[in-house]
């Protein structure tokens, strides 16, 4: 039984490794808008506080909301695009009304959706657990050489602040026992952080400057506005969404060692659009099961919905106070990106061991296998492919989760009609007409 103190350092962990996933998204979508200062401390106080509630309506559960798995969730970068677009067309209130009308059809659109989960068989799961994995290595590398876009991008110091958070954790992991083990990452990221001050890297200006408190508002940039265009881009950014979230439903119910059922995903995705209309009433963004925390369950073996139900109390808490959350920028991305190695590498990992219960040499499964990981892995790593192509198309095809995902099912669906059309041709007795091997024997 796990103390009050391990459950809340454990939920911190949990928070600091989805942390840079969920800040982003604001810092990206305010800048893009050119939005002041004040507006941007707004957007991002109120994605955390709207992240943790999100969080708390996943973990609790109840007759038709809530998977009660283990998940966390965070803004969806899927929608970043859209907003932006939405916003420099129209305004910033278009965008949240498109929100929330997105996230009451994702409310109502979760029992049918819940329906086409017969796709989703071991060979389709263990393909798509396995491209979460692989699909966010390359987001790991990025924060190892010290953050795409940064000046010091590549520089021999960042690698190395990387390693030493790597070792850090691999050998707390192996050598410690007990809760000192299940917190290895957060002993990482601590100690890369103090290193990193040690090396002029670590700077707390961002947390002078921060305020102390801060309320999330109702409709904070206005009204909602309604525009049929907007709502049905948002739409099918949160399809997106509810296809990536599945595959994330399943990894943890791989790490937690549960069958994850068809009532948990519908509950699941149901939650999600709620907390998505909230997201648009507090002018935050659209929410999606966060996969950057799937590989920390496996990691810690931690497999209880506490230590989650209390880093969604701790996002809460920092949205409501921005000192504190400045306090958690200062990790250096460097030492983001050496835990993010052991994390997302497990979920590739866990991926692997799903495939490993299927005969490969069966039905096609090594076609779907590989096919599906090779376009999602594709996808993620060379988004850019897809430039030419309409929105529509870029919005599913550049996600390498959606589209591995997308090509496991396809492929699953006529792989085992042809191999159940190949039996029956095998198994059809002989007609009057046919004419055995041996016909002509004498």
């Amino acid at each position: 039984m796990l103390s009050k103190q391990k459950i809340f350092t454990l939920g911190l962990q949990h928070v600091l490794a989805m942390y840079a996933g969920a800040v982003i998204v604001p810092l990206i979508v305010g800048g893009a808008l050119k939005l002041n200062s004040t507006q941007m401390a707004y957007l991002i106080a109120a994605d955390l506080f709207t992240c943790g509630l999100a969080t708390l309506l996943q973990i609790m559960g109840t007759k038709y909301f809530g998977s009660r798995l283990p998940v966390i969730l965070g803004c969806t970068f899927t929608a970043v695009g859209p907003i932006i677009a939405i916003s420099l067309t129209n305004n910033l209130a278009t965008a949240y009304g498109a929100i929330i009308i997105s996230g009451l059809f994702v409310v109502l659109a979760a029992p049918l959706y819940g329906k086409l989960l017969k796709f989703f068989p071991t060979i389709v799961t263990g393909s798509v657990v396995t491209i979460i994995g692989l699909s966010l290595i390359p987001v790991a590398m990025n924060n190892v050489a010290g953050g795409q876009g940064s000046p010091d991008f590549g520089q021999p110091r960042n690698l190395l602040l990387a390693l030493i958070t790597l070792l850090v954790i691999l050998a707390v992991n192996r050598l410690a026992t007990g809760f000192l083990r299940s917190i290895s990452v957060l002993v990482g990221l601590v100690v890369g952080t103090a290193i990193g001050y040690g090396m002029g890297i670590v700077h707390f200006s961002t947390v002078g400057e921060a305020s102390w408190i801060s309320i999330a508002q109702p409709f904070y940039f206005g009204w909602p506005e309604f525009s049929l265009t907007a709502i049905f881009t948002m739409i099918i950014v949160n399809i997106v969404s509810m296809v990536e979230s599945t595959g994330v439903y399943f990894a943890v119910g791989r790490a937690t060692e549960q069958k994850v059922e068809q009532k948990q995903i519908v509950n699941g995705l149901r939650s999600e659009g709620l907390a998505i209309m909230l997201g648009g009433v507090f002018n935050a963004f659209p929410y999606t099961a966060f996969s950057q925390n799937v590989g920390l369950i496996s990691l810690t073996r931690v497999k209880t919905r506490n230590v989650i139900f209390a880093a969604g109390g701790i996002m809460v808490v920092l949205g409501l106070l921005p000192k504190l959350a400045a306090l958690t920028t200062v990790v250096p991305n460097a030492v983001l990106g050496g835990a993010m190695i052991v994390m997302f590498g497990s979920v590739a990992a866990s991926g692997i061991s799903i495939l490993s219960e299927v005969d490969l040499r069966k039905d096609g499964n090594l076609l779907i296998a590989a096919c599906s990981i090779a376009v999602g892995l594709g996808s993620a790593t060379l988004p850019a492919m897809f430039d030419q192509l309409p929105e529509f198309a870029k919005m599913l095809l550049q996600n390498g989760i959606v589209s591995g995902s997308l090509t496991a099912i396809v492929l699953n669906i006529f792989l085992s009609r042809t191999s159940e059309k190949d039996m029956s041709a095998a198994n059809r007795p002989e007609g009057p007409l046919s004419v055995s091997p041996d016909s002509n024997a004498s």
